[in-house]
């Protein structure tokens, strides 16, 4: 009775916290290079714990005002961006790219747009589509579920703005030359070229130190944009999880994916199945093990990597 009690208390306290009005706890920014800033969310999945906030935010200071790259999972989510934006300048926010339709990535619209309400939403234009035909209210409700209710308040605010593979921004003086997908990480996908400061915001079709999810998305297409990636050979990469940094931590996925892939086709010609695959292919991958969501990616991915081989 004494630990149902406890747990009911919980449960109860975590409502209590929740609401259209709440604020994440503050994560300060790290400046990673000249009027860049990045706020490196804490790595896994949404839940009460994190408040729902496990992405990388970021923004970049130009001459005329703030570009925003990814706000966040939720307007209590956004609504801390904002917060530590206004910290580093008293700028507006101009631009905000969101780099694919997964809502962690941009339901933290809301705040911009409460704060900045002439601010344009540019995002891949399958991205805009699906969100208009109903992944914004399959965000919003899985991010309440898996957060207990904190995000509850949180409106989809729906970029308006196309970008085009190749396609040149000119924003304050700053060059945001897109690199987009239609078969990566979400086939919704945009990464982000700073061409002047040479950074890549990746989104989460690069990640670092952590086991991709990838029910939406194909290995085929992930690991062209990884190649893409290193192929810019920028001074700088901001994946849409884990730490920012130089081109090693792209070059560690390359060969994840080159091992798993490997070894996925070798023994799916031997007529091995998924369970007997996985303690093979977990020792062949034994350095990456404590990459975040390892547990939890790992035999997904080796089902659905079965699933592309046999679609070939």
């Amino acid at each position: 009775m004494r630990t149902l009690s406890l747990l009911a208390a919980l449960i109860f306290s975590t409502s209590a916290m929740a609401g259209p009005d709440d604020v994440v706890r503050p994560y300060p920014p790290q400046q990673v290079a000249a009027g860049t800033y990045v706020i490196h969310g804490p790595q896994g999945v949404p839940s009460a714990a994190n408040q729902s906030f496990m992405n990388n935010p970021a923004w970049i200071v130009t001459n005329e005002g703030v570009v925003v790259i990814d706000p966040g999972s939720s307007v209590q989510v956004g609504r801390m961006v904002v917060e530590q934006i206004r910290k580093t300048t008293d700028k507006p926010v101009t631009h905000v790219f969101d780099t694919h339709v997964h809502g962690d990535h941009w339901l933290g619209n809301q705040a911009i747009l409460e704060a900045w309400p002439k601010a344009t939403f540019i995002a891949h234009p399958d991205m805009i589509k699906l969100a208009k035909s109903g992944a914004d209210a399959f965000w919003i409700k899985l991010m309440s579920d898996m957060t207990g209710g904190y995000t509850d308040g949180t409106r989809a605010e729906i970029p308006t703005v196309e970008a085009a593979d190749g396609q040149a921004f000119k924003i304050g003086g700053k060059t945001f030359r897109i690199h987009s997908s239609t078969d990566a990480h979400s086939k919704t996908d945009l990464m982000i070229e700073m061409v002047e400061d040479r950074i890549l915001f990746t989104a989460d079709n690069v990640l670092n130190n952590q086991v991709m999810n990838l029910r939406d998305g194909t290995f085929k297409g992930v690991m062209k944009a990884t190649d893409r990636a290193l192929a810019l050979n920028m001074a700088l990469y901001v994946p849409g999880h884990g730490k920012t940094g130089d081109r090693k931590f792209v070059e560690d996925q390359k060969a994840y994916f080159a091992t798993l892939m490997s070894e996925v086709r070798r023994m799916y010609d031997e007529g091995k199945s998924d369970y007997e695959m996985k303690p093979v292919i977990a020792e062949k991958l034994k350095a990456y093990q404590d990459w975040a969501e390892w547990d939890t990616n790992l035999g997904q991915q080796i089902s659905l990597a079965i699933l592309e081989i046999e679609q070939e």
